[in-house]
């Protein structure tokens, strides 16, 4: 997926932004009109990362183009390139939710600096939650590392490695996308949660940070009550299509972290760190297919909230009593 679509009804115009990004690596494709450049994308939408499109153009402009891209497929970036910027439509490009706005004439750097952002910005919306991108914007000294309450949710799929091991490789990368890491992520998201990581067939997820909204342990724990219920629909869907299942198991710890951009030089990424994570992290470990394991702090703050099952301790490296554990039942 690295294509960028060109759309300009003059021929001068393409060319000119094609040489100002051919260093990119882009595979560039070219459209005289909307309708053309539709027609591309309807063949092959995952094979374009990026289009750049003229505002005014004979027959459907920039705006229903950048439209109609969107609805085949989202994930592309879409940037406006116009000689008659106007306020309204700059206005109307956003609304639309178009990735960014350019104006003709243009230098070559700045024009491949301003694609390059869009097309970051973009690419982050995918790893990160609207509120860490809403934090980041409105106040960047959120997202400095600091000691927070939070409450940490694990995901892991029971009986992965032999199912990964029957399986084609890139078939098992697509339907992990379709029936758990999208479905999941949307739940999370919904519960106001802050996507970690995905690793293997793992999620992470942070509540309380980068913003406690007071109520994270519920937050979490009603977050994983509504991921088993639709990965028992997907389960039901998948044995009726004669696919195995993907059983889930869930755990929870609550206790402080240190929460923020953490990493090197290199590489640097929201996250958390810190005993909590390694309690949550064990405490998934022992989850068995559909359970959901909380510990004693997140259980104390929701125990009125839902029914659970008392089980054994389980010890945890670095703390020096066994952690007690609840299995979630349902709610009250």
């Amino acid at each position: 997926m690295n294509g960028l679509l060109i759309v300009d009804d003059e021929e001068g115009i393409r060319s000119s932004v094609q040489t100002a990004l051919r260093r990119e690596g882009y595979k560039f494709l070219m459209a005289e009109s909307g309708r053309s450049a539709v027609e591309i994308v309807k063949g092959d939408p995952a094979a374009v990362a990026v289009v750049i499109s003229d505002y005014k153009m004979p027959g459907m402009d920039g705006m229903e183009t950048l439209a109609a891209i969107g609805n085949l497929n989202p994930e592309i970036c879409r940037i406006m390139l116009t000689g008659y910027a106007t306020l309204e439509s700059a206005i109307q490009a956003t609304n639309e939710g178009i990735d960014g706005f350019l104006t003709k004439p243009f230098e070559n750097n700045e024009l491949r600096h301003k694609v390059r952002e869009y097309f970051i910005n973009k690419s982050l919306r995918r790893f990160l939650s609207p509120q860490i991108l809403k934090v980041i914007r409105e106040n960047p000294e959120q997202i400095v590392p600091r000691l927070q309450k939070v409450s940490i949710l694990f995901t892991d799929i029971r009986g992965f490695t032999p199912m990964s091991e029957q399986t084609d490789p890139v078939e098992l990368i697509g339907q992990l996308a379709e029936h758990y890491f999208n479905p999941l992520s949307e739940i999370a998201f919904r519960h106001n949660g802050t996507l970690d990581e995905y690793c293997g067939d793992g999620i992470m997820i942070i509540y309380g940070a980068p913003v406690s909204h007071g109520d994270d342990e519920r937050r979490a724990v009603f977050t994983a009550l509504d991921m088993r219920d639709r990965m028992g629909l997907i389960n039901e869907r998948r044995s009726m299509q004669g696919k195995p299942p993907l059983p889930l198991a869930v755990s929870i710890a609550t206790g402080d972290a240190v929460v923020g951009m953490l990493g090197s030089s290199y590489k640097r990424e929201y996250t958390a760190f810190g005993l909590t994570v390694i309690t949550a992290a064990r405490l998934e470990k022992q989850a068995g297919p559909d359970q959901i394991l909380i510990d004693e702090a997140t259980y104390r703050a929701v125990h009125d909230s839902i029914r659970v099952e008392k089980l054994q301790p389980v010890p945890v490296k670095g703390v020096s009593e066994p952690v007690q554990v609840y299995n979630v039942v349902g709610v009250r």
